[in-house]
């Protein structure tokens, strides 16, 4: 109801405007055409007093007199017959009019259509700050770990079964049974813990791995805090509660860099209300992360309008990082190459670089890698090749200005003989 009635409202008030918009328009035309004729009939009133004076004073004679009287008397006849198009200010030409009162049309029109494609009828005005304080509202008012974790386990009673999980289920339960008298064992809880969450038992596995960690103290590491991290997010599904946040803290104090933590602190920006939040985060993250990491396609595919809603309208999305195994020739690699014979030299360059080249024509990669094969080319020689490589490379990270720099950076280092764009 509110949908209607708002969007309803909203053309009967762009309705109305382009109405008074059209008469006012029509009237300024009258009173134009009204006003001109006006201002010239004073002019010839104006006229003949000023030929009657010019007669009492003797500046001319009778004759002469008449004759101008008869010459205005004209005018003001030709006026009065019609002749109102062209007083001075008088209404525009009739184009100009269509013109204009088409413009106002496509004017209410056009900004009825932009209400309906970019607007949110049914929904009260809320500016940026009042969306960032419900958003912090909700951040600090959302459901604690417990509840998320007790609504998942009710929406998913039956837990997931695979293959041999028969035969791991017997086996957990006796390491259950025997770490309730090794309460030291840090491998056996990290066993339990590992196993706890193939078999969907989340909440055994957070347990077990907030023991892991207790017994680690000091020496636990980043990668003990987020696989807890990503245990409590998983038994939530997917939800990221305040305890889990207090997870997160502790992860990018340790590593601002670990790619779990930025990657489910986005997602607690995303259901908290701060969409520009995730953008700059999952942004961070996917320079970070290797082209095969896990949650890649989920931020390549939500980046752009991530960008859009945060005022970034010309941001573009990169080309996707190699994977985390990919490797391109080192200079070590290079310079062994130089010192083989020509026909195993040639086969170590395929091996090298022609799988490196396949992948970046194919799915992209880093500047970086980008950079590393143009040394690669020029380095062995292969100049043709190497200019080519450049000009993708230019064309590729146009957009992206530090990119660009070390693409011909490396260009200038090699002595490529190409002007950059």
């Amino acid at each position: 109801m509110g949908f209607f009635v708002q969007t309803a409202g909203f053309f009967v008030i762009a309705l109305l405007v382009g109405v008074i918009l059209l008469r006012a328009m029509a009237r300024a035309g009258q009173s134009a055409a009204a006003d001109g004729t006006e201002r010239a009939m004073r002019v010839y009133r104006d006229q003949i007093s000023e030929i009657e004076r010019d007669l009492a004073r003797g500046i001319i004679a009778e004759n002469e007199a008449e004759r101008l009287r008869l010459e205005v008397s004209r005018r003001i006849l030709d006026l009065d017959k019609g002749d109102r198009g062209r007083p001075v200010g008088g209404p525009a030409p009739k184009t100009m009019r269509m013109i204009a009162f088409a413009t106002i049309i496509v004017a209410v029109g056009g900004s009825g259509l932009l209400y309906l494609s970019i607007g949110a009828p049914g929904y009260s005005d809320m500016p940026l700050v009042e969306r960032h304080a419900q958003a912090a509202e909700a951040r600090l008012s959302r459901p604690r770990q417990a509840e998320m974790e007790a609504e998942f386990a009710a929406a998913f009673p039956e837990p997931e079964d695979f293959p041999g999980r028969a035969e791991l289920e017997p086996m957990v339960a006796q390491l259950r049974e025997a770490l309730a008298t090794r309460p030291q064992d840090e491998t056996g809880f990290s066993l339990l813990a590992q196993n706890e969450a193939r078999l969907g038992n989340f909440r055994a596995a957070i347990e077990a791995q907030v023991r892991v960690i207790e017994l680690k103290g000091d020496d636990a590491d980043v990668e003990d805090y987020a696989y807890l991290l990503d245990l409590m997010v998983i038994a939530t599904g997917g939800f990221v509660s305040p305890e889990a946040e207090n997870i997160i803290e502790q992860v990018l104090r340790r590593d601002s860099t670990n790619n779990v933590a930025l990657y489910y602190s986005g997602r607690m920006y995303a259901q908290t209300g701060r969409p520009d939040m995730t953008f700059r985060v999952w942004r961070r993250l996917h320079d970070l992360s290797p082209g095969d990491a896990p949650w890649m396609p989920e931020i390549r595919a939500a980046l752009p309008e991530l960008a859009q809603i945060s005022g970034e309208p010309r941001y573009q999305l990169p080309p996707r990082p190699a994977p985390a195994d990919a490797r391109g020739p080192s200079e070590i690699d290079l310079e062994a190459a130089q010192d083989l014979p020509p026909e195993d030299r040639a086969q170590m360059i395929e091996d090298m670089v022609g799988g490196l080249s396949a992948r970046l024509a194919n799915d992209g990669g880093t500047a970086e890698e980008w950079a590393q094969l143009v040394r690669a080319l020029s380095v062995l020689e292969r100049e043709e090749q190497a200019v080519a490589v450049l000009q993708e490379a230019r064309t590729v990270f146009a957009a992206r200005a530090e990119d660009l720099a070390l693409i011909n950076a490396t260009a200038e280092e090699v002595g490529l003989s190409i002007t950059a764009p």
